[in-house]
């Protein structure tokens, strides 16, 4: 199967040709089960995404990883063990979402389950830090604590280029009708994530010419994404519109490289 491509097909059937350990990192935005779009539809999340993680773990070199996307209860009643790693359950934060429960508190976060496939051969914490929102004053008293400064926490010193972002991930806002790398209204909020969010995820687990699996390419985001910082990419997409999409937006990016090298 081609690299640098998106594939057209049904992605549970599309994994079954690639070899096994071939991927370095898989970026996983599929269905959530919430919305009536038919793309959304399934009848149990949790074990579709079961059966996801299981696929995956197949063609994940040892030590990759998966982001899985979803709402807060997308792996709670699955045992994945017997597959992959999991890591951490990051929270993508957006408080500003429009909808506001009327019988419920309102859901204000997205999940991204992070697993691997046994230990993480890949964490480039320098290439994501964000910057430090301490006080100057209180990170001066915070360094001078013995078990800082000399003691088992010596590693736990505030570094100069940011600190980790942690797993409530507030920094980054959704798409609003207004940004400009947003493709089309209809994307909004369900296919397309920002830039940002998915180079992030990209930068921390895998490194230059790694191989990134998107299985739901949807328009072609984490593509973009690969193309900018050199890694190489494979997706699979059902909708031949998206792959349209897609194909401009990497030709327009490979386009203003190249115009880059030259200038």
């Amino acid at each position: 199967m081609n690299i640098n491509q998106v594939h057209q097909g049904d992605a549970l059937q599309l994994i079954k040709k690639l070899p096994d350990n071939s991927v370095d990192l898989i970026v996983c935005d599929g269905p959530y089960g919430v919305t009536a779009n038919a793309w959304d539809k399934v009848l149990d999340i949790q074990h579709y995404n079961l059966h996801l993680i299981q696929l995956f773990s197949r063609v994940l070199k040892p030590g990759g990883a998966l982001y899985l996307f979803g709402k807060d209860n997308c792996i709670d009643f699955i045992d994945y063990r017997p597959y992959l790693n999991l890591n951490r359950k990051i929270i993508w934060y957006q408080p500003s979402r429009l909808a506001q429960g009327r019988i419920n508190y309102t859901n204000n976060y997205d999940l991204i389950a992070y697993f691997t496939k046994g230990k993480a051969k890949t964490y480039n914490l320098d290439a994501i830090r964000i910057p430090q929102l301490v006080e100057l004053e209180h990170r001066l008293r915070c360094e001078k604590v013995p078990s800082v400064l000399k003691g088992q926490y010596g590693k736990t010193k505030f570094n100069d280029e940011g600190k980790n972002p942690g797993d409530v991930w507030g920094d980054i806002k959704q798409l609003t009708y207004n940004s400009k790398e947003l493709i089309s209204r209809s994307l909004l909020n369900t296919i397309q994530k920002p830039e940002r969010l998915i180079e992030r995820i990209v930068k921390a687990s895998s490194n230059e010419n790694d191989l990134v699996l998107d299985p739901f390419s949807g328009v072609g985001t984490t593509f973009a994404v690969c193309q900018k910082i050199d890694r190489q990419f494979i997706g699979f997409e059902i909708n031949p519109e998206f792959i349209s999409i897609t194909e401009n937006r990497i030709k327009k990016i490979q386009q203003e490289k190249e115009y880059s090298l030259f200038s």
